[in-house]
């Protein structure tokens, strides 16, 4: 078959995905449901026997069935539990439509929006991979299908909450990682707002985590670091970061949206670093 990133081995199909120079990681693939060149990336979803369906960009495994609903409410419950009121939120990336799926959860949220650079991403999984887009149709969810590092450039004092679900930082996503980048999330938020972005993998990418929370710390007041467990993603254990103007305590104490990870105690307690991660952020 004419995919570059599929391979036939014994009469089955697989996607093996090169996670640096020193680690493949292989899936074994039931059927190609999508697979199409858009002008930024190649788009896939595929259905995998032990993932369930999956999105695939340029070779990379980006979220799935089985486990795509933990990052997703992660890396918007949090920063939504931490602000009072939010209102208008942005999301930069997020083609999956699952964070946007997540704020949609929240009655006080009257606008989001949705700031992703290829709509191809967006239409594949709302037709192919409804698990985590939920095929979102939420009207307070706005699309706008351009480059989100332009987008904020000249925002100023527009956002409560700012979540950043990016790819890994190579190619089009590694502009989301820099420290101008931060800079004008900082100014596109209101005095008391305060944003979000996945920091990567603390066991194989600490250099990365470091330097976006660096980053963050060197222009928010407030920067917290917290974890979840994302079996998809290299390493299991997953980071991220928060830079907030003004709050960094959970503001719920009962919980209660409609969600299979998160919950009251999760909230509390995925800001409780390991050793080594304490030791790395000091």
């Amino acid at each position: 078959m004419d995919n570059q990133y599929l391979q036939t081995i014994n009469g089955d199909l697989w996607l093996t995905e090169d996670e640096r120079e020193n680690l493949k990681i292989s899936y074994r693939i039931k059927e190609v449901l999508f697979s199409k060149q858009s002008p930024f990336q190649h788009v896939m979803v595929l259905d995998s026997y032990d993932f369930g369906r999956m999105l695939v960009l340029d070779g990379v495994v980006q979220t799935t069935s089985i486990d795509g609903h933990i990052y997703n409410e992660m890396i918007s419950h949090i920063p939504l539990n931490l602000h009072p009121n939010p209102e208008k939120v942005l999301i930069i990336g997020g083609g999956d439509c699952g964070v946007a799926r997540e704020v949609c959860k929240y009655d006080s949220v009257k606008e989001i929006d949705m700031v992703e650079i290829d709509e191809l991403v967006v239409s594949a999984c709302k037709e192919h991979l409804p698990e985590v887009s939920g095929n979102l149709s939420d009207p307070r969810v706005n699309f706008l299908f351009i480059d989100g590092v332009k987008y904020v450039e000249n925002k100023q004092n527009e956002y409560d909450v700012i979540i950043v679900d990016s790819s890994d930082p190579i190619g089009p996503a590694e502009q989301l990682f820099s420290k101008d980048f931060y800079t004008n999330l900082y100014k596109a938020l209101k005095d008391d707002g305060l944003m979000v972005c996945q920091s990567q993998s603390p066991v194989f990418h600490l250099d990365v985590l470091k330097r976006s929370y660096s980053h963050i710390q060197s222009l928010f007041p407030i920067t917290k670091l917290y974890t979840a467990v994302v079996p998809t993603y290299p390493g299991g254990l997953w980071s991220f970061t928060i830079g907030s103007k003004k709050y960094e305590d959970v503001k719920s104490d009962n919980f209660s949206k409609d969600t299979k990870y998160v919950n009251q105690a999760i909230l509390e307690g995925c800001f409780k670093l390991p050793e080594f991660l304490q030791q790395a952020l000091k």
